[in-house]
């Protein structure tokens, strides 16, 4: 789970950066006259920024939803049998 951690902060690093940096007029223009209708054409006239966006929201709620289940519910069987193989083959 580290490694997806990683991985996240890195997508929200650049990606993340980049499509918010490249939605600012949108921002802007949001911050003065807020509607949801704004905010919605703003990123359907920059689908590059809302794909970048719309990537890093859903890998971190992914991220979110399983570090829940796991905290609630515990390892599945096969999630247990993986990791004490992988201990296994470790030296």
């Amino acid at each position: 789970m580290r490694r997806w951690w990683l991985v996240t902060l890195g997508l929200w690093a650049t990606a993340g950066v980049i499509s918010i940096w490249s939605l600012r007029r949108t921002w802007q223009q949001a911050a003065e006259h807020f509607t949801w209708a704004a905010i919605r054409y703003g990123l359907a006239f920059n689908r590059l920024a809302a794909a970048g966006l719309g990537l890093c929201v859903g890998l971190t709620v992914a991220l979110l939803v399983k570090e829940a289940r796991f905290l609630l519910f515990g390892l599945t069987p096969q999630e247990r049998r993986d990791l004490l193989k992988a201990l296994q083959k470790r030296p």
